[in-house]
């Protein structure tokens, strides 16, 4: 009787050393593919574009100065009546030319000002703005602007508020060329990495894309628009 109990603790500890054995190297097994699924690169893709911006904003904005309001109104009016012709018989089109009602300044109603020291009671600044899709034209048209200036009228520089603009609004039709260029190029980097460390590239952990720039290529050319996107995408390797 004591023998066969010795047996049957034999075979059970025989048993369980099998046990925790096949255990073992299952665990084994699947802690190296864990290990294996850890192992990833991420890289980055750049797509960049120079394009010229398709619209333009042109304030023009010029000044007048009058003892009398009905005077100046007048003058005003006959002055932006100039700008309007002008621009029209060079190319461009009166509906994209808008006027704004004009900022009148009554000098003797400041509190802080003496009327007697300022050649004129009214000042008046009057924006006329040119918004185009014929970006050359425009560009062109500002160039010629000096003509206007021996008729009389007198243009201030544009200040903050009254820049010109120069927008790109094409994004969409290269969007998915971009996108895919920022891709591909994000994938040669880490199919590179990964030959250099002796491993092969596997599936997509995940990517992002990042949002798209469009900035003035150079301070001195804002109609050409600099277009970039940067794709972040992180693979698996395995050995």
């Amino acid at each position: 009787m004591k023998q066969e109990n010795t047996v049957s603790a034999f075979l059970l500890g025989v048993s369980i050393f099998l046990g925790l054995s096949a255990l073992g190297y299952l665990l084994s097994g699947a802690a190296m593919t864990y290990k294996e699924y850890e192992r990833s690169v991420t890289v980055k893709g750049l797509s960049e574009r120079e394009l010229p911006a398709d619209i333009v904003i042109w304030p023009i904005v010029f000044t007048k100065a009058s003892n009398e309001l009905g005077d100046l109104y007048s003058s005003i009016e006959d002055s932006t009546k100039k700008i309007r012709d002008f621009l029209v018989t060079k190319g461009i089109d009166s509906a994209e030319i808008t006027v704004s009602t004009p900022s009148i300044t009554d000098k003797s109603a400041q509190q802080y000002n003496d009327p007697g020291k300022a050649d004129f009671r009214y000042t008046a600044i009057q924006t006329v703005t040119v918004y185009s899709s014929k970006v050359d034209l425009v560009r062109k048209v500002m160039t010629e602007l000096a003509e206007l200036g021996k008729q009389g009228i007198a243009f201030t520089a544009g200040d903050y508020q009254n820049q010109n603009e120069y927008i790109f609004t094409s994004l969409n039709k290269i969007k998915p060329e971009m996108i895919q260029e920022a891709t591909t190029k994000a994938r040669e980097v880490a199919l590179k990495f990964a030959q250099d460390s002796n491993s092969k590239l596997g599936k997509i952990k995940q990517a992002s894309q990042g949002q798209f720039e469009i900035n003035p290529r150079d301070k001195n050319n804002p109609h050409i628009k600099k277009i970039r996107i940067v794709s972040t995408v992180e693979y698996y390797l395995s050995d």
